[in-house]
C-alpha cells in the first residue's frame, strides 16, 4: 500500500471517530521539517503519528522529533499498514 493511500485510510478513520487531527505539510519555507505526518489528540493525549509503508525508513530528524514528543509526555510513533488494526484496538477500543 502506498503511503498516500494509507494516509487517506488513517485520516478517514480519525474523522469517523471524531478525533481532532491535522495533516502536517512540511517542506515550505514556513514549516518545520521532521514533524510527524499527523498530529492528533486522542483521548486527551497528544499523538505524533509518522506514517510509513512496510519498507519506509524514518529519517534521523523524524526519529529525533518522535523522541522529543515522548520526552514531553506525548505519544509518538511510526504507524505502518500492518499495524493499523492493532493501533485502532489500542487507542480506540
Amino acid at each position: 500500500m502506498k503511503e498516500s493511500a494509507f494516509q487517506k485510510k488513517v485520516i478517514a478513520f480519525l474523522k469517523e471517530k471524531g478525533t481532532w487531527h491535522i495533516k502536517y505539510w512540511a517542506g515550505s519555507q514556513y514549516t518545520k521539517e521532521g514533524v510527524p505526518d499527523i498530529l492528533a489528540c486522542i483521548d486527551g493525549t497528544f499523538h505524533g503519528i509518522e506514517l510509513k509503508t512496510e519498507v519506509g525508513v524514518a529519517s534521523k530528524l523524524q526519529l529525533y522529533n518522535i523522541r522529543k514528543i515522548k520526552d514531553s509526555g506525548g505519544e509518538a510513533y511510526i504507524l505502518r499498514p500492518k499495524d493499523f488494526q492493532a493501533w485502532k484496538e489500542r487507542w480506540f477500543e
